[in-house]
C-alpha cells in the first residue's frame, strides 16, 4: 500500500520528534519475524527504556536529519528497524542481545552511541559492559570506601585508648596516683 505524500510527511514528522531526544540507537534487520516475536521484541525494548520501530529507509533518513543518530539512519538498505533510547545505551544493547540469542530471525546492522557509529561487534561489546546503575554503584563504593576506613581508624584510636584505660583500672595500675593525690 503506497503512502500519500501527506502521510509520509506526517510519519517523517512523528519519527523526527521521537528521534530528536535519542542519544543512541541500534539498527537491525529481520526475516520471517512472527507477530508474537515482534510483540516480545517490542516489550523487551520498552522494558529497557527504549522504543522500537520498523523503518522505511528513505523516510528514516529524512526523519533523522539534525538528530544525534542521523549518521546511523542514512543510506540504509533492505528491511530495517531501529531500537532507540535517550537513556542507558548499555541496557538497550543488553536487552536486544539477550532477545537475539533466542531469536535468530533478527540480526544487528549497526548502532550509534552519542553520535558515534558503531559496528555489529561493538554493539555486542556494548551489551557486555556494566550498566549505568552498576557503574554508579561501583563508583559510590570507591568514593565511600576511604571515608569508611578513615572513620574506622579514628574510632579505633578512641576505642583502643578506652580498652587500655579499662585494663589499667582492672589491674589497679592507677592506684598509686590516687594515694599521691589524697
Amino acid at each position: 500500500m503506497a503512502l500519500s505524500r501527506q502521510k509520509k510527511a506526517e510519519k517523517v514528522g512523528q519519527l523526527a520528534k521521537e528521534l530528536e531526544n535519542s542519544t543512541s540507537a541500534i539498527i537491525g534487520t529481520f526475516t520471517k519475524l512472527t507477530v508474537a516475536q515482534d510483540f516480545e521484541l517490542r516489550k523487551t525494548v520498552r522494558a529497557a527504556g527504549g522504543r522500537y520501530r520498523v523503518l522505511k529507509n528513505k523516510l528514516a533518513g529524512r526523519a533523522a536529519q539534525g538528530t544525534k543518530i542521523e549518521a546511523a539512519l542514512q543510506n540504509l538498505k533492505g528491511v530495517s528497524s531501529v531500537a532507540y533510547t535517550s537513556g542507558d545505551p548499555v541496557a538497550l544493547a543488553k536487552a536486544l542481545s539477550t532477545w537475539v540469542q533466542e531469536n535468530a530471525e533478527f540480526t544487528f546492522k549497526l548502532g550509534i552511541v552519542d553520535g558515534k557509529v558503531i559496528n555489529v561487534e561493538e554493539v555486542k561489546a556494548l551489551a557486555t559492559m556494566p550498566g549505568r546503575e552498576e557503574i554508579f554503584a561501583k563508583l559510590l563504593f570507591l568514593i565511600n570506601s576511604p571515608a569508611q576506613r578513615l572513620a574506622t581508624v579514628i574510632n579505633a584510636t578512641g576505642r583502643d585508648l578506652a580498652v587500655v584505660l579499662n585494663q589499667g583500672v582492672k589491674e589497679s595500675k592507677f592506684a598509686g596516683g590516687e594515694a599521691a593525690a589524697g
